[in-house]
């Protein structure tokens, strides 16, 4: 270990960061659960206070950076009703990203709809009633879905009871989740405790008075801050980012109180140590992580998607990692984890085998993995053009039974932990700024791509994907290349450093500093051309969801030709957002479809433009299901716009494979550049 390491490891404050963790709890929007949510009072004076902390821990250009949003202040919502025996249950329930305010106490009629679809109000009159729905988001549908059916079918609001999926822990358990809706549409939750003597009413008398006092309020057009403190290197115009959210459902500890107080942790030793970096170091505590737009898909990382593509665009070039931190102080599972860019695998890779302090309740020890989701601001920076990455927090059984409820607290607070990870990533950050050239391997996209390559199947749909093979092959051996030199470049210039012979090493810098920036654009061109998703959030190359597509439909023919329409609609649930045409209504369908494919980009944020198409088939999915519900056989009519509809997606499989090509052909040109400046 560096002495400049063992001096930071001196100066580490775990218990500082702890009590900040906690004092993040202070401002609130509910009173009895808590909320520090989006544009907030709660939001605005927690930005406040955490300006002054980073001015209080030395660090220097503190500066609150404004972003426009919409705000979500949620006070209060409270259920009474009585049981079949006649008791009073009072119930605080949770809230959704709506509106809807009561004058105090307001009587209602309650409804139950089961899981909320289409088929659950028929023969109900909602019109002006309360709804109430069992939801599992994680293995059904988004809570967008049944609450629009609901205010399609007149309802006054929707509260739905998780009944699996999130907020396992506990029956008591509330859960709240970004909407994915509108705001008009209102909505809540209620815990499975809470709710079950009411569902006992409503299955035997249909309908039950309740009374709600509830104050959710979404404004338009409102600001927030990310807030934004600065070590300040020797070379202003490189930069090393660390990041964390500080907007939070219930009292946040774990997501995302303790990755605030990790990266100002973090910070805090690094002054206290004397640490003199070379690259700006910059912390930004990102607002609007959980929520910050209504009535989009995308609804969930304004503040860090604004900071990098609104706010400081001149961040992209210069920005060499962004390490942002989510959930820290819990081990989800045996094995700690780096999710990453791919083009920093390689680097993560060799940096945590140097790691000999982990924690034993890591067994298995460090992860690598690839490449970053959309569930946490480092997908916002990496479309952007800021390599990114963050600690694995998704594994193990955190997310489904304490994430997003109040069984997020210090309860499950895992001292050793949240030490070892101040250790890990403060060592990553001296890693990084010890660097010659941000060790980008742009390479390594390119064997992703060809990982998942299929040449008999492109040949079968006559798309180029021969040549496709070719050229990512070249691309791949080009980045391979370059990325070697990067790694002597760097071998080099740590050891001119650990010599003292400083002065060479600020001239290998130097005369790298033109290729890096060379490096983040053919980064960030990598990104433009390859980072798509599906209808399901999931983070995947151009081609793969058509090419997903195709082998359902082609599976859907079969099955019709065979005379099933039952096991061709198991194939058609599979394609694009077409599972929701079976349960829902076709205005709830046709509102989250026309919402991605027609909608301004600022309103899509980090997703516009990423999911590149979309094969309607509610009709020919309600078609079948009439046809299976009537003992039907003739599927002509279904055959031949599935025939239609297999040759529109063939055609969209052949421009995505053309697409992909031109698109190395991009990155290679960019990267060229790098391999003749010898």
């Amino acid at each position: 270990m560096r002495e400049e390491e063992k001096r930071f490891a001196e100066c580490l404050d775990v218990e500082y960061s702890y009590r900040l963790a906690k004092k993040l709890e202070q401002y609130k929007t509910n009173p009895y659960l808590g909320y520090r949510t989006a544009g907030s009072a709660a939001e605005l004076l927690t930005g406040d206070m955490l300006a002054e902390e980073m001015e209080r821990i030395g660090l220097r250009n503190v500066r609150k950076d404004q972003l426009r949003l919409d705000s979500w202040d949620f006070h209060h919502a409270i259920l009474r009703y009585q049981d079949r025996e006649g008791n009073v249950h009072e119930c605080q329930m949770g809230a959704y990203q709506t509106n809807f305010h009561t004058d105090g106490w307001q009587t209602f009629s309650a409804v139950y709809v089961g899981k909320g679809t289409a088929r659950e109000y028929e023969g109900l009159d909602v019109s002006g009633k309360l709804v109430i729905a069992q939801i599992n988001q994680r293995d059904e549908w988004w809570i967008s879905y049944p609450v629009y059916q609901a205010y399609v079918r007149g309802a006054a609001a929707l509260i739905a009871v998780q009944e699996g999926g999130f907020g396992e822990i506990d029956d008591s358990a509330l859960n709240a989740q970004d909407i994915g809706g509108p705001e008009y549409a209102p909505a809540f939750s209620l815990s499975r405790a809470d709710a079950e003597p009411l569902k006992e009413r409503l299955l035997q008398e249909g309908q039950v008075q309740v009374e709600l006092s509830a104050c959710s309020s979404v404004k338009k057009d409102s600001v927030s801050y990310n807030i934004v403190g600065e070590i300040p290197g020797r070379e202003e115009d490189s930069m090393i980012l660390l990041s964390a959210h500080y907007d939070s459902y219930f009292s946040g500890f774990q997501d995302d109180n303790t990755a605030v107080a990790l990266m100002l942790g973090i910070g805090r030793a690094l002054v206290k140590s004397g640490y003199r970096p070379r690259k700006t170091l910059v912390f930004c505590a990102m607002a609007a992580e959980e929520w910050g737009i209504t009535d989009s898909k995308y609804d969930w990382s304004t503040g860090a998607w604004q900071q990098a593509a609104k706010i400081h665009p001149e961040w992209q070039g210069k920005v060499t990692a962004d390490l942002n931190f989510e959930l820290p102080a819990h081990a989800h599972g045996d094995a700690d984890g780096v999710r990453t860019v791919y083009e920093y695998e390689d680097f993560m890779k060799a940096f945590v085998k140097e790691i000999d302090d982990v924690p034993a309740v890591y067994p298995e020890g460090i992860r690598v993995l690839c490449p970053v989701e959309t569930m946490s601001d480092d997908f916002s920076m990496a479309i952007s053009g800021i390599p990114s990455m963050v600690n694995d927090f998704t594994s193990g059984q955190f997310m489904e039974t304490h994430y997003h409820s109040q069984f997020d607290n210090d309860d499950f607070y895992d001292a050793d932990v949240f030490a070892f990870h101040h250790r890990m990533y403060g060592r990553l950050v001296m890693a990084f700024d010890r660097l010659a050239a941000a060790p980008l391997d742009l390479g390594r996209v390119f064997q992703a791509i060809r990982d998942c390559a299929d040449l008999e199947f492109s040949a079968s749909k006559n798309a180029p994907g021969e040549l496709l093979w070719q050229k990512t092959g070249e691309a791949m051996e080009l980045g391979k290349r370059i990325y070697r030199r990067v790694k002597e470049a760097n071998r080099c210039y740590c050891a001119l450093l650990d010599e003292g012979r400083e002065e060479e090493a600020l001239q290998l810098r130097n005369m790298w500093k033109g290729r890096e920036r060379l490096l983040l654009e053919a980064f960030r061109k990598a990104q433009d051309c390859f980072v798509r998703l599906d209808w399901h959030d999931q983070v995947l190359f151009p081609h793969q969801a058509v090419r997903q597509n195709l082998c359902h439909l082609e599976k859907a023919i079969a099955c019709l030709e065979e005379g099933s329409g039952e096991r061709a609609l198991e194939c058609l649930y599979e394609i694009d957002n077409n599972r929701y045409a079976f349960e829902f209504d076709r205005e709830v369908f046709d509102h989250f479809t026309d919402y991605v494919m027609n909608q301004e980009p600022d309103r899509l944020q980090w997703g516009a433009g990423r999911i590149m198409h979309h094969e309607n088939l509610f009709a020919l999915v309600s078609s079948l299901k009439k046809k299976a519900e009537e003992g039907c056989r003739d599927f002509s009519p279904e055959l031949a716009a599935l025939r239609k509809v297999e040759a529109s997606q063939n055609a969209c499989y052949v421009d995505d494979i053309s697409y992909m090509i031109h698109g190395t052909e991009k990155v290679m040109q960019i990267l060229m550049k790098i391999e003749e400046d010898k």
